[in-house]
């Protein structure tokens, strides 16, 4: 039964498609689904437990801990190489998810930017040399 166990979450794992840059929204969608169902999400929808005198919270703590390295290795292990080395590390992966977003959101604003730029430039161009319009 173990095997069936190592099977099913591989085939799961493998159903991530690979963040490359284009996909956020598809690859942040089935990162959830799959966290989810393999019950991992729990450090994507809560804070780390804190210890106090009163009540340690030592399993509550060790079951975050698990879960977040999980969900980091999962995130991380559908991520192209090149795309990772853009993107800070991080121990936290409801930060980690957060910090890709965000990289996301920086990278399509200054795409969005040199095309705008690149349109200007090619404007001007043609104001100052109508004979090169094409």
């Amino acid at each position: 039964m173990v095997f069936a166990t190592v099977v099913n979450v591989s085939a799961q794992v493998n159903a991530i498609p690979m963040l490359n840059g284009t996909n956020f929204k598809v690859w942040k969608e089935n990162v959830e689904i799959i966290l989810g169902c393999m019950d991992l999400d729990l450090p994507l929808r809560t804070e780390r437990p804190t210890a106090t005198t009163k009540n340690p919270n030592t399993d509550k703590i060790e079951k975050w801990d698990r879960f977040n390295r999980m969900s980091l290795m999962i995130m991380k292990r559908s991520i192209s190489e090149t795309f990772r080395g853009s993107i800070t590390e991080s121990t936290n992966a409801k930060k980690f998810l957060k910090e890709i977003e965000q990289y996301k959101t920086e990278s399509a604003h200054l795409a969005f930017t040199s095309q705008n730029k690149r349109r200007r430039e090619i404007r001007i161009l043609q104001k100052e040399h109508p004979s090169r319009r094409k």
